[in-house]
Formats: C-alpha cells, sequence, structure tokens
C-alpha cells in the first residue's frame, strides 16, 4: 500500500483543536485540503503527521508549538496612534485589521487593547504558542507530476 512521502501532493481532511478541546479549524462540510508535503504548505508537525500515512488512514497527531506556529513575540504587539487611523473606524478589542509594512505587503493584526491616544495590535499568528492536535483522514495521494522530457 502507498504511503505518504516528501514531495507528494496529498488530500486530507482534519479537524484541528486547541489542547483544551477547543477547535479551530475543520474540513469538515468542505472539500479535502491538498497541498503537497514538505513544500512549506503547512505547519511542520503536519507535514510530518501525514508523512507515512496510508489512503483511507486516519489518526491523531499532537504538534507541539515549535513545530506549530512557533511560540508568542511580544515584540510583534506594536503601539499604533489613533490618529493614523481612518477617524470614522469603530474599533473593537479581538477586531482583526489588515496592515501595510510600506513596502506593499499586506498582513493582519489584531486589536489586542485601546488605549486614548493609541491603539495595540497584535501581529502574532491567532495560534501562536499554542499546542495543536489534528485529527487527520488521509483521503488521496495524487503524487508527483511526471517529469515528461521532449526530444
Amino acid at each position: 500500500m502507498q504511503q505518504v512521502k516528501k514531495g507528494d501532493k496529498v488530500k486530507v481532511h482534519y479537524h484541528g483543536k486547541l489542547t483544551n478541546g477547543e477547535t479551530f479549524d475543520s474540513s469538515e462540510g468542505r472539500e479535502p485540503l491538498e497541498f503537497e508535503v514538505g513544500a512549506g504548505m503547512v505547519i511542520k508537525g503536519f507535514d510530518d503527521g501525514v508523512t507515512g500515512m496510508s489512503i483511507g488512514e486516519k489518526k491523531t497527531v499532537n504538534i507541539p508549538v515549535n513545530d506549530a506556529y512557533g511560540p508568542r513575540n511580544e515584540e510583534m504587539v506594536i503601539e499604533f496612534p489613533k490618529d493614523r487611523l481612518p477617524q470614522d473606524m469603530a474599533l473593537e478589542e479581538g477586531m482583526p485589521l489588515m496592515m501595510n509594512n510600506g513596502e506593499g505587503q499586506q498582513f493582519q493584526v489584531v486589536v489586542a487593547e485601546i488605549k486614548e491616544d493609541a491603539v495595540m495590535l497584535d501581529a502574532n499568528h491567532p495560534l501562536a504558542g499554542e499546542d495543536l492536535v489534528f485529527d487527520i483522514e488521509l483521503v488521496d495521494i495524487v503524487g508527483k507530476k511526471p517529469l515528461i522530457i521532449m526530444p
């Protein structure tokens, strides 16, 4: 029976939970997630967890923080002046915002705290600092695309 190896394209159904059992994502009711194993398309612990699985196999993978989204970095929480935000913007703690780094790259931040003259914006991934648990079912191994050499 074929087993998943680095470079294979795979399709999986998954249920992602925090260690307290709280669900943060699931493919239930959607198409399976398709990705290339080892290509950095998913977190390292998920890649490692799928490697060696066979079609139809189900397993639970515990992913420590360093193989998930890494530890929280307090340097990624910044104070941003309110006067640099649109005046009519109704801010709420926990509200996601898209920011621009000045080089045209956009990234998401979350309003962590609202002060009188500023807001504290958190650019950490929402799952940073968390150990994760995934229930994974391997649906298919699509395989590598064949190399075609034309004369």
